[in-house]
């Protein structure tokens, strides 16, 4: 286990920057998950910890010692890939001991390791097999106890779980969450799926553009994103976001109704409201009419896309609705919960509403 410092990162491919001086600060033991949309430097960072691409500028230090100039084999870390990369023509003991053998260990010591490993993966049984015998999930755990045997400071982990079906991806989870837990190990982890982040990471760099947008805690970046882009990013279904107006007396919503609150901008500011799916209510004072444009039952929870005053919201709501498209129904957009952001940078306007 180990620490990891990012200090004001840059990459740059020729006069393309990608990387704008990214810090991340990783505790020992922490499970740090960089996540963003295709092509937000997520990967590009997570290579640059392992050493397989350049620093530009800025520095990269792994338990105090700086790996800017190391080999990614002399950076004592483990990488898990997302196509598994476990050599066809070996069986899973061959595969998780290989690094291991390179190394010249005792033939006995890798036994003892690749065994300890397949037993916390639930693999001892499949030690004979080659990867073609395997499912994806369980190529998934070879590629982990591959990683696993060499005992490294830091654990990354690049999408591991995007070939995986929606029903694997949820178990395979839990699994890593729980390794985690058993290993007490410092894990960076990207991701493209934000419920993949929510569910799994201590700590949550939400990335963009090459930048870090905002940092914290899974609850933190849901409950008080920074800006629209970690808002509009976190939460699924995404947040709603409204065309708003500072007034004297609180905020005007859609031009259709008045909401309590006290945003610190001026009266008459052009502000952006946003409300999640499961904070808006049904009927209720105050309401305003909603066109139903389609209904999704999934059982435990109704979801329903329509328009308000011609804008597209989405609201989720625990109770079994009988609507159909075209007809009207009531809502109230109120809520505690609710954020405030300037219209032209989205960023977040602090504010005391009073529901």
């Amino acid at each position: 286990m180990a620490t990891v410092e990012i200090s004001n990162l840059k990459k740059s491919y020729g006069a393309v920057a990608v990387m704008h001086g990214v810090d991340v600060p990783i505790k020992d033991g922490e499970f740090v998950i960089l996540v963003g949309p295709s092509g937000c430097g997520k990967s590009t960072l997570l290579r640059m910890i392992a050493g397989l691409e350049s620093v530009t500028s800025g520095e990269i230090s792994i338990d105090g010692r700086r790996v800017n100039e190391l080999e990614p084999k002399d950076r004592d870390i483990a990488m898990v890939f997302q196509n598994y990369a476990l050599y066809p023509q070996m069986t899973v003991a061959q595969n998780m001991g290989f690094a291991l053998e390179l190394a010249g260990r005792p033939k006995a010591e890798i036994k003892a390791e690749v065994d300890k490993a397949a037993e916390i993966l639930s693999l001892t049984q499949l030690l004979d097999r080659k990867p073609a015998q395997l499912s994806g999930g369980q190529r998934q755990r070879v590629a982990m106890g591959r990683a696993i045997v060499r005992h490294p400071k830091v654990f990354l982990f690049d999408e591991p779980l995007s070939n995986l079906d929606a029903k694997l991806r949820v178990k395979m989870r839990a699994e890593i969450k729980a390794l985690h837990q058993r290993l007490k190990s410092t894990i960076v982890y990207v991701t493209h799926d934000q419920i993949e982040a929510m569910t799994m990471a201590d700590k949550i760099v939400v990335m963009n553009g090459g930048r870090v947008e905002q940092i914290g805690s899974p609850l933190e970046l849901y409950d008080h994103p920074n800006n629209l882009f970690v808002a509009t990013f976190m939460g699924s279904p995404a947040m709603n976001i409204l065309p708003a107006k500072v007034t004297e007396t609180g905020i005007s919503v859609a031009g259709l109704t008045l909401l309590p609150g006290n945003p610190d901008a001026p009266v008459g500011t052009e502000i952006s409201y946003g409300i999640r799916p499961d904070d808006i209510v049904i009927g209720g004072e105050g309401a305003v009419p909603v066109e139903v444009q389609v209904v999704e039952p999934t059982g435990a929870e109704t979801h329903i896309t329509g328009l308000l005053a011609g804008i597209e919201i989405t609201i989720v709501s625990k109770e079994r609705l009988s609507v159909r498209p075209g007809e009207i129904l009531m809502v109230g957009l109120a809520s505690t919960r609710s954020h405030v952001f300037e219209k032209a940078s989205g960023r977040r306007i602090p504010t005391e509403p009073n529901f």
